[in-house]
């Protein structure tokens, strides 16, 4: 803190370096963090298969289908009903239109037969599940 005389009295500052120092080294941490938070929200189980392969991971849109009955476009959570929509604005981005279902291995059919059917719909070109390796 300085302390200026003049000669009508004291005046007093806060020195605000630190603050802002503080303030910036908070928000890159969260910026670091954030992606490891919003990576991966619904736990899915996923079936084992002998012939998986592993795929590029960029340029695909993963919808996620949990056994609780949740979905997660690229893990932000969706309803059932606003799928469309949300793939709709995922497509317009820089997606080549390849949607790979991460769904549990409980999961209903008819399930993940509507995200199927209503990205074939809206344009998709590739539509993948994925599996995990059998070892």
């Amino acid at each position: 803190m300085r302390v200026h005389t003049v000669k009508s009295g004291i005046i007093a500052e806060i020195n605000m370096i630190p603050l802002i120092d503080v303030s910036l080294i908070i928000l890159i941490i969260f910026m670091v963090i954030t992606p490891f938070l919003v990576q991966s929200q619904i736990q899915v189980n996923l079936p084992k298969a002998a012939t998986g392969v592993k795929g590029g991971e960029e340029n695909v849109l993963k919808v996620q289908l949990g056994a609780d009955g949740s979905m997660a476009v690229d893990g932000k959570p969706v309803r059932p009903q606003s799928l469309e929509k949300e793939l709709i604005l995922r497509f317009g981005k820089s997606y080549k239109k390849t949607v790979l279902v991460e769904a549990d291995k409980s999961v209903a059919v008819e399930r993940v037969v509507a995200v199927f059917d209503a990205a074939k719909k809206l344009g998709a070109g590739k539509i993948g599940i994925a599996v995990k390796p059998e070892n």
